[in-house]
């Protein structure tokens, strides 16, 4: 049986544009032979809806786009969308996906793992499905998941979350090929993890593995398609572009499929999934144009030219803003990096507002010593003015503090924090380092001088971020065991062979800062533990490690 793993782009709440592009798919896939087109987990709704799916009309509206899609679609399609429950306690509906026909619904299956870790929470909104059934359709039995359902292979994990296996279930119920409709959001090494376990499951069960994933960003979450069919051998027989939107056939019987070329260097599709995270989130919540405030320094460079790859230099405007303690490399670098990124480059010096500023409070603080707080002042009159940009051109400030800074609060609220998307909040010092040479590959946009020199905040005279920060080689390791890995302190300086005193002054340092990123911007997620909805930890609290 000819099959189309039909991967697109979904906006949440967006019924008329999602079931266009549904339609759009399928006709196309039957255009080139399909006998049937697998679409992803709750592609008619969009994912995740979060707490839309407790407002009736939202449900009522989907379920309405699903009778209206099977009687317009042009070829069987199995599509996901939120289903009722059937139950008579608990949740009233289901995750649920629908194989649509001739203008009716042939088949409804429910989605039986419900993961509630990390970024999910679904067990808050759906029901799950006590069973499952095989359905025959063509030459072949119909084996049915969604996402989760496959995430729970006991040869695969040494753990497992649940007690029960709906793929092994499913394939012991005389399934012939598994279909896995999914909205997996990507994080750095995933990719190679699912390839792993669908290849696992393909092979420990001797049937062809068909996995369809969402593509684009959604809010913090970015996910990264690479749809994927596997033979009974574990051979990958089509495979669909990441962070893209594709269209490619499989056939269950001969093997044969399209395969899209696979982006193996972990740099480059993490720059990816930035560039199509901040793409989708840009443009769903209807801006067109961004501001990006532009120090000199490495993290404002990398915003850049993300944003200049995902929006267009057209619709990029950078902001240098000296101050009393900048120097005149880093005013250099900034201009560079506009020119060399062809985006429009304004200069707004804050020193003048900043000795207004300290005028004001003379008498307020006589006889304190200058501190951070003199530094924070800069740090807001620089949010200021890029809000001011904001709110008079109708832009999305894009703000540029990393993971590093976030975790240990190494950054100022209402200042660097200001603004509409953290692009890069997820994204540790190192990797920063990393991204921004991978952005540089084939001509130098990041100016060199701006990768050579030590980072600095530049908010009183010759500061260095490790005046006060461990080297950022040493703290990301030590941010990566502690919020990541869930590592103690004693763990993570007996096994990196640190000083359990600095490991334990980093740990205290993201306990005490959680306050300020509850206050940040909503950032994209591509590591395994964010610092957003998937880490949820309370702000009046007296535990520390």
């Amino acid at each position: 049986m000819k099959i189309a793993l039909a991967q697109f782009n979904p906006t949440v709440g967006d019924f008329e544009g999602n079931s266009k592009r549904i339609l759009e798919l399928a006709a196309e896939a039957k255009s080139r032979g399909a006998e049937i087109a697998v679409f992803s987990e709750l592609c008619v709704c969009g994912y995740p809806p979060q707490d839309l799916v407790e407002r009736p009309s939202f449900v009522e509206r989907n379920q309405q786009e699903l009778v209206r899609l099977a009687k317009a679609i042009s070829l069987p399609s199995l599509v996901g969308f939120v289903g009722d429950a059937m139950d008579k306690t608990g949740k009233p509906v289901a995750n649920s996906a629908a194989l649509i026909a001739s203008g009716k619904i042939l088949f409804e299956q429910r989605k039986m793992l419900l993961p509630t870790y990390d970024v999910f929470d679904e067990s808050r909104y759906f029901q799950p499905a006590s069973s499952q059934l095989i359905f025959p359709f063509n030459a072949e039995q119909l084996g049915i998941t969604i996402c989760e359902d496959c995430w729970n292979d006991e040869r695969f994990w040494p753990y497992r979350l649940y007690d029960r296996d709906p793929v092994a279930e499913i394939v012991g119920k005389g399934s012939s090929l598994l279909l896995n409709l999914s909205s997996s959001p990507y994080t750095i090494d995933k990719r190679s993890l699912r390839h792993d376990m669908l290849q696992t499951i393909a092979r420990e069960h001797r049937v062809p593995v068909v996995y369809v994933n969402q593509v684009g960003g959604n809010d913090s979450l970015i996910f990264d398609g690479s749809s994927v069919a596997f033979m009974p051998d574990g051979r990958v027989a089509a495979r669909a572009k990441s962070f893209e939107e594709d269209l490619v056939l499989f056939d269950s019987v001969t093997g044969e499929g399209d395969i899209r070329p696979l982006i193996e260097d972990e740099h480059e599709a993490a720059f990816g999934a930035l560039v199509i995270g901040t793409r989708d989130y840009v443009r769903k919540c209807g801006f067109r144009k961004v501001v990006v405030g532009l120090s000199g320094g490495i993290d404002s460079a990398l915003v850049a030219a993300i944003a200049v790859e995902a929006l267009g230099a057209q619709n990029v405007t950078g902001v240098a803003m000296p101050g009393p303690y900048s120097s005149e490399g880093s005013c250099r670098d900034a201009r560079q990096l506009a020119e060399n990124l062809c985006i429009e480059f304004l200069t707004l010096p804050i020193t003048e507002a900043f000795a207004t500023y300290r005028q004001t409070l003379v008498g307020t603080f006589a006889g304190l010593p200058e501190d951070v707080t003199e530094e924070n002042i800069q740090a807001r009159i620089r949010g200021n003015f890029l809000m001011a940009l904001s709110n008079k051109f109708g832009s999305l400030v894009l703000s540029t503090g990393n993971k590093s800074e976030m975790a240990v609060g190494y950054c100022t609220l209402y200042g660097d924090m200001a603004g509409g998307l953290a692009v890069i909040s997820d994204v540790p010092k190192t990797l920063v380092y990393e991204l921004s040479k991978f952005v540089n590959r084939k001509r130098e946009l990041i100016p060199r001088e701006t990768l050579l020199k030590p980072p600095s905040a530049e908010l009183r005279p010759n500061q260095k971020d490790q005046d006060t920060l461990p080297d950022y080689a040493i703290l990301d390791r030590i941010l990566k065991a502690y919020v990541e890995d869930v590592r103690s302190p004693e763990e993570i300086a007996d096994h990196y062979n640190l000083p359990l005193d600095l490991v334990r002054s980093v740990a205290l340092r993201v306990d005490q800062n959680e306050y300020k990123r509850k206050q940040a911007p909503p950032g994209l997620k591509v590591t395994s533990k964010a610092f957003s909805v998937g880490r949820r930890f309370p702000l009046a609290q007296k535990f520390s490690v």
